[in-house]
């Protein structure tokens, strides 16, 4: 493969491994927020995009921090992905040991925890509408250590900052990205 697939071949990548409802809204999530993301610093939309597509396509089968994001990586070069690609999507785990040295990497890495974040703030509201979402009250959720548990909220600031954004400015960009979303925000209603 010399060239990026397709969004649609992507698409189809991510439903043949997984099959939840929460991990593929999480998929488009962080999709919307890469592309935003290279608008932001002049990467390429479409590599970003696919590469919060796909960061963790593997996730569903293959759990384990033993096997994921590694298996997906396997997955991706079997099917001629690039190493450039395939790293990005190695990066976004510290477990890994693939130190983030690229914009992309930085942007996948400050956007995947938040985006899930975000959205389990939305599911709150009683619109479960991310237009509804406000920063006051991701702030203050992120202070509350037993919502959405599973986030990491050193990965979010951490995040943040290893792409030199004021974390409340970051928060706002990833909710006015997934505002921006038709495909997600219609996602998040159900």
């Amino acid at each position: 493969m010399s060239e990026l697939p397709t969004r649609i071949e992507a698409l189809a990548l991510l439903n043949e491994y997984t099959e939840g409802a929460g991990l593929l809204k999480h998929a488009l999530a962080v999709e919307a927020a890469m592309r935003a993301h290279a608008r932001r610093t002049g990467g390429d939309e479409h590599a970003f995009a696919l590469i919060g597509l796909l960061h963790d396509f593997d996730y569903e089968r293959w759990p384990d921090a033993a096997d994921h994001p590694f298996r997906g990586a396997e997955i991706l070069a079997a099917k001629g992905y690039p190493e450039w690609f395939r790293r990005a999507i190695l990066s976004h785990g510290d477990h890994t040991g693939v130190p983030r040295v690229t914009e992309l990497e930085r942007c996948l890495f400050a956007v995947d925890e938040l985006c899930g974040f975000i959205s389990a703030c939305a599911l709150v509201l009683p619109t479960k509408s991310i237009a509804d979402l406000e920063v006051s009250s991701v702030r203050k959720r992120l202070k509350d250590k037993a919502f959405a548990r599973s986030v990491s909220r050193d990965d979010v600031v951490v995040g943040a900052l290893a792409i030199g954004m004021d974390l409340d400015a970051h928060i706002a960009f990833v909710i006015d990205a997934l505002k921006g979303s038709a495909i997600f925000s219609e996602m998040t209603r159900d």
